[in-house]
């Protein structure tokens, strides 16, 4: 009978292989975290800090540093971290020298309302609380704030956000009821009567017309209401 050695070698190889991987696996189990880091994401990170989010891993899981890499949960951890108030996303790994990572990207809060309740409305449209870190420059919300009025403001300040010459100069919105939205603007005296938010692309287009004419006039000191609520005109109120 002849033997195929060629056979056998393979066999040999597999099982080198297996037992390779299978004590590189049981001593990597065996390993401890040696350190954390905690990285921020995008340009947004002013409202939680690294010790803040230090402090959370350490009350809820002590410290982490020496802890098996075996009883670590990472997607536990990364929703503990996600159910902070600030927090919009979080991804936690562990790198190949035993570092766990920790990648957070912050809310971002595009409204504050100022009402019975205070808060921030985020860039998802949804309530984030006040950070004891950082306050936001950004519109401040008045009047009759219910979900209904919220919804529009809401629309209002993404379209606000994405044009520059309203995302610079809008400081304020007023709701004086539920489809009747005020503006208030960084350095002219007058007060835009928005309307409601239909057709916000021609009230606003109509808007910077008028106002590229009156700053080339001199005229804007004249007025103390602008208003965008009928059909594609300006109707101005003088002083």
């Amino acid at each position: 009978m002849r033997i195929n050695w060629d056979y056998i070698k393979l066999i040999a190889l597999l099982f080198i292989v297996t037992g390779l991987y299978a004590f590189s696996n049981v001593r990597s189990k065996q390993r401890s975290v040696n350190g954390l880091n905690i990285e921020f994401v995008g340009d947004n990170n002013l409202y939680i800090t690294q010790g803040m989010v230090n402090k959370l891993l350490i009350q809820k899981y002590g410290p982490l540093t020496n802890e098996p890499k075996e009883k670590l949960v990472l997607n536990t951890i990364e929703k503990v971290i996600e159910a902070n108030e600030m927090v919009k996303s979080a991804q936690v790994y562990l790198t190949v020298n035993g570092e766990l990572t920790t990648k957070i990207e912050q809310r971002r809060p595009i409204g504050r309302i100022e009402g019975d309740s205070k808060f921030y409305l985020d860039e998802d449209g949804r309530r984030m609380p006040f950070s004891v870190s950082h306050s936001a420059r950004v519109p401040i919300i008045t009047g009759k704030v219910t979900g209904k009025s919220l919804e529009d403001v809401y629309e209002i300040l993404k379209y606000i956000n994405n044009d520059d010459f309203l995302r610079k100069n809008v400081i304020g919105i007023h709701i004086a009821d539920e489809g009747k939205y005020q503006l208030k603007f960084r350095m002219e005296q007058f007060v835009v009567n928005l309307g409601g938010v239909d057709g916000l692309d021609e009230k606003f287009n109509n808007f910077k017309a008028f106002y590229t004419k009156a700053n080339k006039d001199e005229t804007l000191e004249d007025y103390n209401v602008v208003s965008l609520e009928f059909n594609n005109q300006v109707v101005c109120t003088k002083i």
